[in-house]
């Protein structure tokens, strides 16, 4: 995975990013994300790499905190335990640390799976944020911000996985623009992510290659499965409909045969 590399704002762990630096805070940490897999009773063992990117020392404070995934995939961060939580497993090395500039450290985080769990998932995420707040400009003002990263964990325990069922094709507004769309519901008890070879024509007759998105679909979510199209590397802009769209939607082992004309 590429390492993920943020500024003062507190960013999806799945999502791509550009490098920034703001008011001292410029942690790079690989990798994002951890999607694991435990039996009852077992002991897990992970590392983090963290670096500062900074030209200074810079002083991070590493927690845990639970999540929840908006609609429109926003995170929120609790410190506080929510129902269920399974943050009372998870042991870090130690909540504060300090890097030169330029330097990486192997951060390490275990999970306990107490005996006797019964089958779920667990997800949590790691929290790196910088120990003081940075400065950012309002118009004439100063705002205290405090750069953080969210490393999201995903434990399956016991015998869980997702159970996707189509719902139907819709056409949705992505960034501006309409394209093509699967909904799926996931009835299962794990989380999964879509990925496939899609491609289609628009009304002009012109071919494109369609990438399924590849965010997390949580149990009980209903979500929109985005095609987007391309041209070779090229993505476009505008598509003329209808559009039709074949190929194949995969998840976690299993898939679907797609052969859809959009409107």
């Amino acid at each position: 995975m590429r390492p993920h590399i943020v500024s003062v704002t507190c960013l999806l762990a799945w999502m791509s990013a550009s490098p920034a630096w703001a008011g001292g805070f410029a942690a790079v940490v690989s990798p994002p994300r951890f999607e694991l897999a435990a039996k009852s009773g077992a002991t897990l063992r992970q590392v983090i790499e963290v670096t500062n990117r900074d030209v200074t020392p810079a002083r991070y404070r590493i927690h845990t905190a639970d999540f929840v995934l908006a609609d429109d995939y926003t995170l929120t961060f609790r410190d506080e335990l929510v129902w269920g939580s399974c943050r009372p497993w998870v042991a870090i090395e130690r909540p504060l640390i300090t890097l030169p500039a330029g330097a990486t450290i192997r951060y390490r985080f275990e999970v306990q799976v107490p005996p006797d769990t019964a089958a779920r998932e667990c997800r949590f995420a790691i929290m790196i944020e910088g120990d003081e707040p940075s400065m950012a400009h309002a118009g004439a003002a100063q705002l205290p911000i405090v750069g953080r990263i969210g490393v999201i964990v995903y434990l399956r325990v016991g015998d869980v996985a997702p159970h996707i069922e189509v719902v139907g094709p819709l056409v949705v507004t992505f960034n501006g623009q309409r394209v093509p769309a699967l909904r799926v519901r996931n009835e299962g008890t794990a989380h999964t992510r879509t990925s496939g070879f899609l491609t289609g024509k628009d009304a002009t007759g012109k071919t494109y290659d369609f990438t399924p998105s590849d965010l997390p679909i949580l149990p009980g979510d209903v979500r929109d499965v985005v095609f987007t199209p391309s041209v070779g590397n090229t993505a476009v802009a505008t598509l003329a409909f209808p559009v039709s769209v074949r190929g194949t939607l995969e998840w976690d082992g299993q898939k679907v045969d797609l052969n859809e004309t959009y409107r």
